[in-house]
């Protein structure tokens, strides 16, 4: 299957797991029907994180993970799409849940791959399908969470 995913990691404190982060986004792209995809992941500061979020959304703070539709075609099950993730965010979060920095912000990517695939948190419901579903995933790696 034709994905190109590419990974900056701006945040030159912070090297992810490249390769296990473009496993996940390839297994959640395939199980959501995706034929082709270009995804661009970048890990950025707090700080960086907190100008995109008041640029696109009119927050002024920083956030744990933004995710753009850029592109999609559903008759041609392709899309394409953008993932920002605070490498900041990670670790102090991170610290709260007893795991790495990596195992966080590898939870930030599948979320932000889960909203491109069409996954939504905004309701009580929904949000508690996307949990399951970002558990699933993470158990795939041999990992467990305690969400809140």
């Amino acid at each position: 299957m034709p994905f190109t995913i590419e990974i900056n990691a701006a945040d030159q404190s912070h090297k992810p797991d490249r390769a296990r982060l473009k496993k996940a986004v390839r297994l959640i792209l395939q199980d959501a029907g995706i034929k082709t995809a270009e995804i661009s992941i970048a890990i950025v500061t707090d700080a960086r994180m907190q100008e995109l979020n008041r640029q696109y959304l009119q927050h002024d703070y920083s956030t744990d993970v933004l995710s753009f539709l850029l592109d999609d075609n559903p008759q041609e099950k392709s899309l394409e799409g953008q993932i920002i993730a605070s490498s900041d965010f990670a670790a102090r979060e991170a610290i709260n849940y007893g795991w790495t920095s990596d195992d966080e912000l590898f939870l930030y990517i599948i979320h932000g791959t889960l909203h491109l695939v069409g996954h939504d948190d905004t309701t009580p419901v929904a949000k508690q399908t996307m949990r399951a579903a970002e558990a699933a995933y993470l158990r795939q790696f041999g990992l467990e969470h305690r969400f809140e």
